[in-house]
């Protein structure tokens, strides 16, 4: 609730005001009151036809302007929010929707003349249906795996083992929770939007907030919460939803819109691991399951800490020239919509993700298999020939940070 609302209410003792600190959910739209009929049948026996005809000759003559005011009066004098209409095969313009409920378009039409590196869909991220950009995302994922490189990270992971050690500040909950000055100025700059979403569409922004989570962890713990210039690229990179405009969900749909299965929670984090095995400087499946357990945390202290996260990888994306997009078309409308977010929910899924098993053969590649080679490699007597194959793996391990 606003403040200058506020000081107009009168002072009940021992009333409390819930989520004063979360500045977006005050400003935004009241939710719309639902529309009930105008007309309302006492007695339906005793009513004649000719008071019938009489409402409805009365009704037409209402000017528009007029039924325009009646409307508003009913909605609380607030732009009428409606969900939109399904999409159907029949297109009538070359260009797809994307982003946050599919609420964005326009921003990659001239994509080709901009140094976007995290863009995996090229020209086409304008025209590209929802299958295509999956299929255009697993082949760009299965070209740039690299086995040597994975190999090169398991066998040299002194350092990776110091970022996995390290403890990120949000994953324990502070005794009392207050936005700093900063955020509190990022939240009022946030748009002024009421979200309209089908359980079946919240349950699928629930699961994408996992991967945006699991990537600012990834971020977040390989630069130990000191952003670098390229936390923008790793960020958009590790992220579906950014990269190929891809979001969830990723596998087998459950029938019931309002629970989320095993199976689609595995199917999200598999794409993220995926990406996190392919693309970043560190390339660990000990690390990505660091950063699952980050998510967990995050999730388990409720949504003010998520929107602190969320705010931490707006900022960062804001501040690039090119990478600002996904901030436009994710972010914006996330850290909106997370503030009326359920807790309980963010802690459910906490609890299902911690007991999640997430076995190595479900990725698409023979990671054991190359662990084990690894093994072997390093446990044979090392000749001239070895020499020149380790100081090849010690040109692509990562340089300390």
């Amino acid at each position: 609730m606003p403040y200058w609302r506020m000081m107009h209410r009168p002072h009940v003792k021992g009333q409390t005001f819930e989520d004063l600190d979360l500045l977006a959910k005050l400003l935004a739209p009241r939710a719309s009151k639902a529309q009930g009929p105008l007309i309302e049948v006492l007695d339906s026996e005793q009513a004649s036809q000719n008071d019938d005809d009489e409402l409805a000759s009365a009704t037409e003559s209402l000017s528009l302007e007029q039924r325009e005011i009646l409307e508003a009066a009913e909605n609380d004098w607030q732009v009428k929010q409606e969900l939109p209409e399904p999409d159907t095969s029949f297109k009538t313009s070359i260009s797809r929707n994307y982003g946050f409920l599919n609420l964005h378009s326009g921003y990659f039409r001239h994509v080709e003349h901009a140094e976007n590196e995290v863009n995996e869909l090229g020209a086409n991220a304008e025209t590209a249906g929802p299958s295509e950009r999956r299929e255009l995302r697993l082949n760009h994922e299965e070209q740039k795996w690299d086995e040597e490189y994975y190999m090169a990270d398991y066998a040299d992971d002194e350092y990776i083992k110091d970022l996995i050690a390290w403890k990120h500040p949000h994953t324990t909950l502070p005794s009392e929770f207050q936005y700093s000055e900063e955020e509190n100025l990022a939240m009022l700059r946030l748009p002024r939007r009421e979200y309209l979403a089908s359980r079946e569409q919240t349950k699928n922004l629930y699961l994408t907030l996992l991967t945006l989570l699991f990537s600012y962890a990834y971020e977040s713990r390989t630069t130990q919460c000191d952003p670098t210039p390229e936390s923008g690229w790793t960020l958009g990179t590790l992220t579906p939803a950014f990269s190929a405009l891809d979001p969830a969900p990723y596998g087998p749909i459950s029938p019931d819109p309002k629970s989320v299965s095993s199976g689609e929670l595995l199917a999200t984090f598999v794409a993220s691991y995926r990406r996190a095995l392919t693309f970043p400087l560190y390339r660990s499946f000990a690390l990505a399951e660091a950063c699952r357990s980050d998510v967990v945390a995050f999730l388990r202290n409720g949504k003010r800490t998520v929107l602190r996260c969320l705010l931490e990888m707006k900022n960062i994306l804001d501040h690039h020239d090119v990478y600002y997009v996904y901030s436009k078309i994710w972010l914006d409308d996330y850290c909106v919509w997370i503030q009326s977010a359920s807790d309980d929910i963010l802690r459910s899924l906490a609890a299902d993700i911690a007991a999640l098993n997430i076995p190595k053969n479900v990725l698409g590649w023979d990671l054991e298999e190359l662990e084990a080679l690894t093994h072997q490699t390093s446990g044979r007597e090392i000749d001239s020939d070895d020499e020149d194959s380790e100081d090849e793996i010690e040109r692509m391990l990562p340089a300390p940070l």
